[in-house]
Protein backbone atom coordinates (compact mmCIF):
# COMPACT_ATOMS: atom_id res chain seq x y z
CA UNK A 1 0.00 0.00 0.00
CA UNK A 2 1.29 3.16 -1.08
CA UNK A 3 2.46 6.33 1.57
CA UNK A 4 0.07 8.09 2.25
CA UNK A 5 1.28 11.67 0.77
CA UNK A 6 2.13 14.81 2.86
CA UNK A 7 -0.41 17.76 3.04
CA UNK A 8 1.07 20.73 1.51
CA UNK A 9 2.32 24.07 4.25
CA UNK A 10 -0.71 25.68 2.29
CA UNK A 11 -2.72 23.07 3.65
CA UNK A 12 -1.45 23.03 6.93
CA UNK A 13 -1.39 26.18 6.98
CA UNK A 14 -5.15 26.54 6.15
CA UNK A 15 -5.79 24.33 9.04
CA UNK A 16 -4.20 25.90 11.84
CA UNK A 17 -5.91 28.84 11.02
CA UNK A 18 -9.18 26.99 11.18
CA UNK A 19 -7.54 26.10 14.76
CA UNK A 20 -7.36 29.25 15.71
CA UNK A 21 -10.33 30.82 14.76
CA UNK A 22 -12.49 27.54 16.61
CA UNK A 23 -10.09 28.56 19.84
CA UNK A 24 -10.56 32.24 19.01
CA UNK A 25 -14.04 31.55 19.25
CA UNK A 26 -14.84 29.49 21.99
CA UNK A 27 -12.14 31.33 24.01
CA UNK A 28 -10.65 27.99 25.40
CA UNK A 29 -10.73 24.19 24.27
CA UNK A 30 -9.77 20.72 25.25
CA UNK A 31 -7.26 19.52 22.99
CA UNK A 32 -8.38 16.00 22.17
CA UNK A 33 -11.49 17.68 21.14
CA UNK A 34 -9.81 19.58 19.06
CA UNK A 35 -8.73 16.51 17.71
CA UNK A 36 -11.68 15.11 17.03
CA UNK A 37 -13.37 18.47 15.65
CA UNK A 38 -10.48 18.52 12.76
CA UNK A 39 -10.96 15.02 12.02
CA UNK A 40 -6.24 14.70 13.05
CA UNK A 41 -4.50 12.90 15.15
CA UNK A 42 -3.76 13.78 18.76
CA UNK A 43 0.06 13.99 17.67
CA UNK A 44 -1.05 16.00 14.73
CA UNK A 45 -2.85 18.79 16.88
CA UNK A 46 -0.36 18.60 19.52
CA UNK A 47 1.86 20.14 16.63
CA UNK A 48 -0.65 22.54 15.25
CA UNK A 49 -1.07 23.92 18.63
CA UNK A 50 2.79 23.86 19.24
CA UNK A 51 3.33 26.41 16.15
CA UNK A 52 0.52 28.36 17.04
CA UNK A 53 1.92 28.55 20.49
CA UNK A 54 5.26 29.31 19.38
CA UNK A 55 3.88 32.24 16.91
CA UNK A 56 2.01 33.75 20.22
CA UNK A 57 -1.07 33.11 18.66
CA UNK A 58 -2.58 31.29 21.51
CA UNK A 59 -1.97 29.69 24.72
CA UNK A 60 -0.92 25.91 24.91
CA UNK A 61 -1.55 24.70 28.37
CA UNK A 62 -1.99 21.24 30.07
CA UNK A 63 -4.56 19.61 28.03
CA UNK A 64 -6.38 22.62 26.50
CA UNK A 65 -6.14 25.61 23.89
CA UNK A 66 -6.56 28.73 25.43
CA UNK A 67 -7.09 31.89 23.19
CA UNK A 68 -6.05 35.79 23.62
CA UNK A 69 -8.45 38.51 24.46
CA UNK A 70 -10.88 39.21 22.15
CA UNK A 71 -9.16 43.08 21.34
CA UNK A 72 -5.82 41.50 21.69
CA UNK A 73 -6.77 39.07 18.53
CA UNK A 74 -8.90 41.88 16.91
CA UNK A 75 -5.61 44.34 16.58
CA UNK A 76 -2.39 42.60 16.77
CA UNK A 77 -0.70 42.28 13.82
CA UNK A 78 0.66 38.55 14.18
CA UNK A 79 -3.30 37.41 13.80
CA UNK A 80 -3.88 39.57 11.01
CA UNK A 81 -1.23 38.68 8.91
CA UNK A 82 -2.40 35.33 7.85
CA UNK A 83 -6.19 35.39 8.26
CA UNK A 84 -8.39 35.44 4.96
CA UNK A 85 -4.53 35.62 2.92
CA UNK A 86 -6.45 34.75 -0.41
CA UNK A 87 -9.00 37.20 -0.01
CA UNK A 88 -6.69 39.65 0.60
CA UNK A 89 -3.99 38.92 -2.16
CA UNK A 90 -7.67 39.28 -4.60
CA UNK A 91 -7.86 42.76 -3.28
CA UNK A 92 -4.35 43.69 -3.86
CA UNK A 93 -4.28 42.35 -7.78
CA UNK A 94 -6.98 44.16 -8.58
CA UNK A 95 -5.61 47.69 -7.47
CA UNK A 96 -1.42 46.96 -8.50
CA UNK A 97 -2.22 48.32 -11.88
CA UNK A 98 -3.74 51.71 -10.40
CA UNK A 99 -0.67 52.43 -9.09
CA UNK A 100 1.64 54.62 -11.63
CA UNK A 101 5.11 54.73 -11.20
CA UNK A 102 6.89 57.93 -10.01
CA UNK A 103 4.16 58.61 -7.99
CA UNK A 104 3.96 58.90 -3.95
CA UNK A 105 1.36 56.17 -1.80
CA UNK A 106 0.16 56.47 1.39
CA UNK A 107 -0.07 52.73 3.06
CA UNK A 108 -0.96 52.33 6.45
CA UNK A 109 -0.60 49.72 8.80
CA UNK A 110 -3.36 46.71 7.19
CA UNK A 111 -1.86 43.99 6.74
CA UNK A 112 -4.52 43.41 3.66
CA UNK A 113 -1.66 45.79 1.94
CA UNK A 114 1.23 42.88 2.57
CA UNK A 115 0.64 41.09 -0.51
CA UNK A 116 0.89 44.27 -2.66
CA UNK A 117 4.81 44.67 -2.44
CA UNK A 118 5.94 42.29 -5.01
CA UNK A 119 3.70 44.59 -7.68
CA UNK A 120 5.36 47.83 -5.80
CA UNK A 121 8.55 46.55 -5.88
CA UNK A 122 8.45 46.39 -9.66
CA UNK A 123 7.42 49.80 -9.71
CA UNK A 124 10.21 52.86 -10.95
CA UNK A 125 10.47 55.72 -8.58
CA UNK A 126 7.78 55.25 -6.71
CA UNK A 127 7.77 56.82 -3.02
CA UNK A 128 5.82 54.98 -0.58
CA UNK A 129 4.45 56.69 2.34
CA UNK A 130 3.57 54.25 5.94
CA UNK A 131 3.92 54.38 9.00
CA UNK A 132 4.33 50.24 9.34
CA UNK A 133 7.68 48.67 9.97
CA UNK A 134 5.73 45.85 8.24
CA UNK A 135 5.74 47.28 5.05
CA UNK A 136 8.86 49.44 4.75
CA UNK A 137 10.81 46.25 6.09
CA UNK A 138 9.43 44.46 2.74
CA UNK A 139 9.64 47.15 0.35
CA UNK A 140 13.00 47.83 2.01
CA UNK A 141 14.83 45.33 -0.82
CA UNK A 142 13.23 46.76 -3.72
CA UNK A 143 15.90 49.68 -5.28
CA UNK A 144 13.60 51.65 -7.32
CA UNK A 145 11.18 52.47 -4.64
CA UNK A 146 11.73 55.02 -2.05
CA UNK A 147 10.27 54.51 1.81
CA UNK A 148 9.29 57.05 4.22
CA UNK A 149 8.84 55.71 7.46
CA UNK A 150 6.34 58.10 9.67
CA UNK A 151 7.58 58.03 12.88
CA UNK A 152 6.16 58.33 16.50
CA UNK A 153 5.25 55.74 19.44
CA UNK A 154 5.87 52.60 18.58
CA UNK A 155 3.11 49.67 18.78
CA UNK A 156 4.97 46.08 19.02
CA UNK A 157 1.07 44.66 18.66
CA UNK A 158 0.68 46.49 15.46
CA UNK A 159 4.25 46.82 14.72
CA UNK A 160 3.65 50.67 13.25
CA UNK A 161 3.84 54.05 14.59
CA UNK A 162 1.16 55.95 15.58
CA UNK A 163 0.99 58.75 18.12
CA UNK A 164 0.42 62.72 17.20
CA UNK A 165 3.78 62.92 15.53
CA UNK A 166 2.54 60.80 12.56
CA UNK A 167 -0.51 63.04 11.86
CA UNK A 168 2.06 66.19 12.17
CA UNK A 169 4.26 65.06 9.19
CA UNK A 170 1.32 63.43 7.09
CA UNK A 171 -0.24 66.96 7.28
CA UNK A 172 3.31 68.12 5.27
CA UNK A 173 2.46 65.48 2.96
CA UNK A 174 0.89 65.30 -0.22
CA UNK A 175 0.19 61.80 -2.26
CA UNK A 176 -1.19 60.58 -5.29
CA UNK A 177 -3.11 57.94 -3.31
CA UNK A 178 -3.70 56.39 -0.45
CA UNK A 179 -4.46 52.81 0.06
CA UNK A 180 -6.32 51.60 3.28
CA UNK A 181 -8.06 49.08 5.04
CA UNK A 182 -10.58 49.21 8.27
CA UNK A 183 -11.41 46.58 11.54
CA UNK A 184 -14.76 47.02 10.86
CA UNK A 185 -17.38 48.48 8.53
CA UNK A 186 -21.41 48.19 9.54
CA UNK A 187 -23.49 49.77 7.12
CA UNK A 188 -20.59 51.63 5.39
CA UNK A 189 -19.49 53.34 9.35
CA UNK A 190 -15.88 52.28 9.59
CA UNK A 191 -14.38 51.46 13.35
CA UNK A 192 -11.35 50.73 14.98
CA UNK A 193 -10.66 49.44 18.52
CA UNK A 194 -8.06 52.24 19.07
CA UNK A 195 -8.13 56.34 18.72
CA UNK A 196 -4.33 56.85 17.85
CA UNK A 197 -5.07 54.38 14.70
CA UNK A 198 -7.95 56.55 14.04
CA UNK A 199 -6.38 59.83 13.92
CA UNK A 200 -3.91 58.48 11.44
CA UNK A 201 -6.12 57.36 8.73
CA UNK A 202 -8.15 60.33 9.17
CA UNK A 203 -4.69 62.43 8.59
CA UNK A 204 -3.81 59.69 5.52
CA UNK A 205 -7.30 60.94 4.13
CA UNK A 206 -6.29 64.36 4.09
CA UNK A 207 -3.08 63.81 2.11
CA UNK A 208 -4.04 62.10 -0.54
CA UNK A 209 -5.62 63.19 -4.03
CA UNK A 210 -7.39 59.46 -4.42
CA UNK A 211 -8.05 56.87 -1.61
CA UNK A 212 -9.20 53.59 -1.69
CA UNK A 213 -10.43 51.45 0.74
CA UNK A 214 -9.67 47.78 0.62
CA UNK A 215 -11.28 45.39 2.86
CA UNK A 216 -12.43 41.68 3.02
CA UNK A 217 -15.68 39.58 4.02
CA UNK A 218 -14.43 39.51 7.67
CA UNK A 219 -14.62 42.99 8.22
CA UNK A 220 -17.97 43.37 7.60
CA UNK A 221 -20.91 43.82 10.06
CA UNK A 222 -18.84 45.09 12.79
CA UNK A 223 -18.04 47.37 14.92
CA UNK A 224 -15.37 48.49 17.33
CA UNK A 225 -14.85 51.35 19.75
CA UNK A 226 -14.28 54.12 17.72
CA UNK A 227 -16.44 55.58 14.83
CA UNK A 228 -14.65 57.41 12.50
CA UNK A 229 -16.96 58.76 9.27
CA UNK A 230 -18.09 56.29 6.59
CA UNK A 231 -16.78 54.41 2.91
CA UNK A 232 -17.89 58.24 1.88
CA UNK A 233 -14.79 59.47 2.32
CA UNK A 234 -13.25 57.42 -0.21
CA UNK A 235 -13.12 57.40 -4.05
CA UNK A 236 -13.85 53.56 -4.48
CA UNK A 237 -13.94 49.92 -1.87
CA UNK A 238 -12.76 46.90 -3.13
CA UNK A 239 -14.03 44.35 -1.48
CA UNK A 240 -14.47 40.07 -2.53
CA UNK A 241 -17.39 38.22 -3.10
CA UNK A 242 -17.95 36.99 0.31
CA UNK A 243 -19.11 40.28 1.66
CA UNK A 244 -22.61 40.33 2.32
CA UNK A 245 -25.10 41.51 0.00
CA UNK A 246 -26.55 43.85 2.53
CA UNK A 247 -22.97 45.66 3.60
CA UNK A 248 -22.30 46.15 -1.06
CA UNK A 249 -25.74 47.74 -0.86
CA UNK A 250 -25.15 50.03 1.77
CA UNK A 251 -22.05 51.38 0.46
CA UNK A 252 -23.80 51.82 -2.96
CA UNK A 253 -26.51 53.89 -1.04
CA UNK A 254 -23.77 56.31 -0.20
CA UNK A 255 -22.83 56.74 -3.84
CA UNK A 256 -19.64 54.91 -3.05
CA UNK A 257 -18.32 52.65 -6.29
CA UNK A 258 -17.71 49.06 -4.95
CA UNK A 259 -16.03 46.47 -6.82
CA UNK A 260 -15.65 42.90 -5.57
CA UNK A 261 -13.31 39.82 -6.44
CA UNK A 262 -13.15 36.41 -6.20
CA UNK A 263 -10.24 35.07 -4.41
CA UNK A 264 -8.78 31.94 -6.13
Amino acid sequence: MPARARPSHAVVEERRQAVLRYVAEHGETRIDDLALHFGVSLMTMHRDLDDLATRHLLRKERGRAVAFPALTMETATRFRENSSLAAKEALCAAVADRIRPGSTVLMDDSTTLFPLVPALARLDQLHVVTNSIGLAQRLGSAPAVSVTLLGGCYRSDFNSCTGPAVPRALSQIRADLALMSATAILEGRLFHPLSDYVEVKLAMLASADQTLLLADHSKFGKTATYAYGSVADYHAVITDTGTPEAELTAIRDLGVPVETVAPE
